[in-house]
């Protein structure tokens, strides 16, 4: 499984389930990469084979709908879809 780390300011674990071709998901990660977090993404439609479907357990496991943009949290909260201000509160609280 191919996950990118961006560089940032270390506010915890922050982990993107994304799609390269998500309007929704280039959104948040540009949002997240302007305001100086680090975090770190898989971009799933671009895993083959076994890493595909480890990847897919992992993002069934916290987003049963297997829906994009899905990010977790410090491997404790999840959010879905493009929502700035709840993520900023996840993720400063």
């Amino acid at each position: 499984m191919k996950i990118v780390q961006v560089p940032g300011e270390d506010h915890g674990n922050i982990m993107l389930y994304t799609l390269s071709t998500c309007i929704w998901c280039r959104k948040l990660k540009k949002w997240l990469k302007s305001r100086g977090y680090a975090y770190s993404y898989v971009d799933v439609d671009q895993e083959k084979g076994r890493d595909r479907e480890a990847v897919m357990e992992e993002l069934k496991h916290w987003n049963p709908r297997c829906s994009f943009p899905t990010v977790v949290v410090d491997k404790e909260a999840c959010l879905v879809g493009f929502k700035p201000e709840k993520l900023k509160e996840l993720i400063d609280k």
